[in-house]
């Protein structure tokens, strides 16, 4: 069979857990081999400006997101990774402190801290506590992932979305707020809150997407399960690319 054309799924590879992202994303692959015989997939850890120039998507892990950005503005990358985000041919996808330099707006944030604004969300570090409060759940997202009513979904001193930004508000000065002048024109949308957590009767969201951009607090790269890798690939990677090539069905 003739290959569609090559694809690279760059994993920022500043900190964090960005070799499981690598290994899950190979999992897939080898797994079904059918599905993705056409496609030359390529998986690339970045951390230079030539890295990221190579990718036609990027996830950001989990890890620590002040670290994340300190590393990023230290090797200049945080102006590329702007213009990256700010990209709608490409994919991108952020899990836990991914999800946090994702953001428009941070609460809890450390002095100095950058977020990369592709995002219109306000989100909250630690939102459940410390890493001894850190807990795994079977959660059902079947309403997006089909068939997927029970997926171990970890989370590590997570964060959550605490708010969905229409425009841009007067700010208290603790919240910190991207430099990035990248508005995403796509609405937000909640694909999954997590209800009556802890008893308490209210909702918090951890998973969310606009347009070509997804955000979960919790880990599937830590999950043992690929269910959620592979829908991104699917969902995400292979549709923009079927997209961008004139090969949309």
């Amino acid at each position: 069979m003739t290959i569609e054309r090559s694809v690279t799924i760059g994993v920022l590879a500043l900190q964090g857990a960005f070799r499981e992202h690598i290994a899950y994303f190979n999992h897939v692959i080898e797994s079904n081999p059918d599905q993705y015989s056409e496609y030359d997939i390529r998986l690339k850890e970045v951390k230079t400006k030539q890295d990221l120039e190579q990718c036609d998507s990027l996830v950001i892990p989990g890890g620590e997101s002040s670290s994340i950005s300190y590393i990023a503005e230290r090797t200049e990358l945080l102006p590329h990774l702007y213009e990256f985000v700010s990209d709608k041919s490409k994919s991108i996808w952020g899990t836990c402190a991914g999800l946090i330099f994702l953001s428009k707006q941070l609460v809890n944030g450390i002095e100095n801290q950058q977020i990369l604004g592709a995002l219109d969300i306000e989100v909250s570090r630690n939102a459940f506590g410390r890493q001894i409060d850190s807990f795994e759940q079977s959660l059902d997202f079947s309403s997006f992932i089909p068939g997927c009513t029970d997926f171990p979904t970890v989370f590590i001193r997570a964060p959550v979305v605490t708010k969905i930004l229409i425009q841009r508000e007067c700010l208290k000065e603790e919240v910190i707020r991207s430099n990035n002048s990248y508005q995403n024109p796509a609405p937000v949308k909640v694909l999954y809150s997590l209800k009556n957590y802890d008893g308490k009767d209210h909702e918090l969201i951890v998973a969310v997407k606009q347009g070509h951009i997804l955000g979960t607090s919790f880990h599937p790269e830590l999950a043992d399960d690929y269910r959620f890798h592979k829908w991104f690939l699917d969902e995400f990677v292979i549709k923009k690319l079927k997209q961008y090539t004139g090969r949309e069905t």
